[in-house]
């Protein structure tokens, strides 16, 4: 059976805007973040080790770049996933604890609470999307309501 994409997806590939992961870890380095790339920071209660949906928020760690080098330790916020049954690749925008940036345009505050488990108050860069596989995701650390996810798609499709 063919993987159809979503009316989202597509969308998105058409602009040109979907990036590798590797750009976001080089884009916006751990050392600027508040947590540094501690991953204590993150854990606050029990994490889950599973296939994960739209709406989670993930910790991805230990990317190998092109040159081999390697990004770590950040956040990202599920955004659509393969339409398959068990989804090989997902659609992640990048969580930033660097909330001094919350007046760009199109960065969205995220407020802590117990529904994502976030620690602090973040932003969600809604300008660009990143492919993350299944094997890139260490964890899932909390949840965005549907309703915001449809808001991040929405800022992002509308660039």
């Amino acid at each position: 059976m063919e993987n159809e994409m979503s009316a989202f997806l597509k969308k998105a590939y058409s602009t040109g805007r979907v990036r590798p992961v590797s750009e976001a870890f080089e884009e916006f380095p751990v050392e600027e973040e508040d947590h540094k790339g501690d991953i204590n920071y993150f854990v606050s209660e029990g994490v889950e080790i599973y296939g994960y949906k739209v709406g989670d928020i993930v910790f991805v760690d230990n990317f190998k770049y092109e040159d081999g080098s390697y990004g770590r330790n950040h956040l990202f916020v599920i955004v659509e996933g393969s339409n398959l049954a068990v989804p090989i690749e997902y659609f992640g925008m990048i969580l930033s604890s660097n909330i001094k940036k919350q007046n760009y345009k199109y960065n969205v505050l995220i407020e802590k609470d117990k529904l994502n488990k976030l620690k602090k108050d973040s932003i969600v860069k809604t300008d660009a999307l990143y492919i993350l596989t299944q094997n890139q995701i260490l964890f899932k650390i909390g949840t965005v309501e549907k309703t915001k996810i449809e808001q991040y798609k929405e800022l992002y499709l509308n660039q």
